[in-house]
């Protein structure tokens, strides 16, 4: 790591803080300048200084404070409030946001200026429903986290649930993911296995319960099949060549159980597959 990887790190959440504490926040205050400073405070900024700050949903920061924050960077020097001395401070800056601050910017809500000074290395993060492999990661590291926070052995999630999970277009991303295992794993008490009527309805829209329908091998077979192929075609988001390549059948292999299990192979967003004719 670089020189600042073992010095302080310091996150706030500019959404989450009322707009009248933010600045004392940021930049702390002096002892008298308002009712209720009793005591010299520094500032969130400051205490980061030699490390790292960020700044967590930036794009909902008060305007006001955007020009203080720009000066920050351009200066590297803060103030505090009721202080008319700047103090200086050495801080690298990190932030993000799930607005496009270039409409923000068109709408006179975020300044130019510190957006261009912030944009220095730039990342954009595609949303959760065109990243189907890292909803399935994050859903195994939330079931490890969660499960062993809650002090549980860590379930299983069933085939039609994890074939559902991954369906689903996640409009809140990351932060409706986590929530929906902590969900799940409430409802599941100590199961060894998350299930269909777990999941939220928005996710399980149809009501689809689970139940042990095999008594012979042939059929205990053909329902693993099922299972294995929906799974399968979700997590490649119904793209049927890339499905068999993912499962180690050719084409035509993949798509004879298809036809066999009476699996359509198409899902409510499947790219087109390109890959020759059937």
């Amino acid at each position: 790591g670089g020189p600042r990887a073992k010095k302080s790190f310091v996150a706030v959440n500019c959404a989450a803080i009322p707009e009248a504490l933010l600045e004392s926040e940021l930049f702390g205050h002096a002892r008298g300048s308002f009712t209720g400073a009793f005591r010299d405070k520094p500032g969130l900024i400051e205490e980061a200084s030699g490390g790292t700050f960020f700044l967590d949903e930036v794009g909902d920061l008060p305007l006001a404070l955007q020009s203080k924050l720009l000066r920050v960077l351009e200066e590297r020097t803060i103030r505090r409030i009721g202080e008319t001395r700047p103090r200086p401070v050495d801080v690298r800056f990190v932030s993000a946001t799930n607005k496009d601050l270039d409409r923000e910017i068109e709408r006179n809500r975020f300044r130019q200026d510190l957006y261009f000074r912030l944009k220095i290395i730039a990342l954009e993060l595609p949303p959760l429903r065109e990243r189907p492999d890292d909803a399935h990661l994050l859903l195994n590291h939330f079931l490890d986290s969660y499960a062993r926070s809650m002090g549980r052995p860590r379930p299983f999630v069933s085939p039609v649930a994890l074939e559902l999970l991954l369906r689903y277009p996640w409009p809140g991303n990351v932060r409706e993911l986590q929530n929906e295992v902590q969900r799940c794993l409430v409802l599941a008490g100590g199961g060894p296995l998350i299930l269909e009527e777990h999941l939220s309805p928005k996710i399980n829209p149809a009501g689809e319960t689970y139940s042990r329908t095999s008594h012979t091998f042939a059929e205990a077979k053909a329902e693993f099949e099922r299972r294995f192929l929906r799974e399968a075609l979700a997590r490649c988001r119904y793209h049927r060549t890339r499905t068999a390549a993912d499962v180690g059948l050719t084409r035509q292999g993949l798509f004879k159980l298809l036809k066999k299990h009476g699996i359509e192979g198409k899902g409510p967003a499947a790219p087109a597959d390109r890959g020759g004719r059937a």
